[in-house]
């Protein structure tokens, strides 16, 4: 086990399986020394944990524990490119997409799940440049999806 998985697991978090894809795309590819993964939902053992509109359905705290699964999905997605978490030099970029109430304005502190894991996995390598959007839906009624960007050691 690496240092960033060590990490995960002192915090109490295993790295899942990767989660397969609901559509045409795979989870994750390289391009020189970067990996970008698709966009990863909360998918715990194939399911997801809630659905709805967060503000609405699903609390702003659920929807942050969310973000935190999908991000510790895109890490899983990584892996399977790169094959050790080690080599991530830097978290480039997180985009957090969040299926909101229309009122709901949190989308900021929703993302921040998956921000405040990948700063405590990969600690100075996960801090990154960041959007976090409402949009009225995502697949499978989902909260919260996140993609991630990193650059990776050859």
């Amino acid at each position: 086990m690496g240092k960033v998985e060590s990490r995960l697991a002192e915090l109490g978090l295993t790295l899942p399986e990767v989660a397969a894809p609901v559509a045409a795309y795979v989870p994750a590819v390289r391009s020189g020394d970067h990996v970008l993964t698709s966009g990863q939902l909360p998918m715990v053992q194939g399911k997801l944990r809630y659905t709805g509109k967060v503000g609405a359905e699903v609390t702003a705290e659920q929807a942050k524990e969310l973000a935190q699964i999908c991000a510790l999905n895109a890490l899983a997605a990584v892996k399977s490119v790169i094959g050790d978490l080690d080599l991530i030099e830097q978290v480039v970029k997180v985009v957090g997409f969040v299926a909101s109430a229309p009122d709901f304005t949190g989308q900021p502190g929703v993302v921040n799940g998956a921000s405040e894991l990948l700063g405590q996995a990969l600690g100075a390598a996960g801090v990154h440049a960041r959007s976090a959007v409402g949009v009225a839906v995502l697949p499978l009624d989902a909260p919260v999806e996140v993609e991630i960007q990193v650059r990776v050691r050859a």
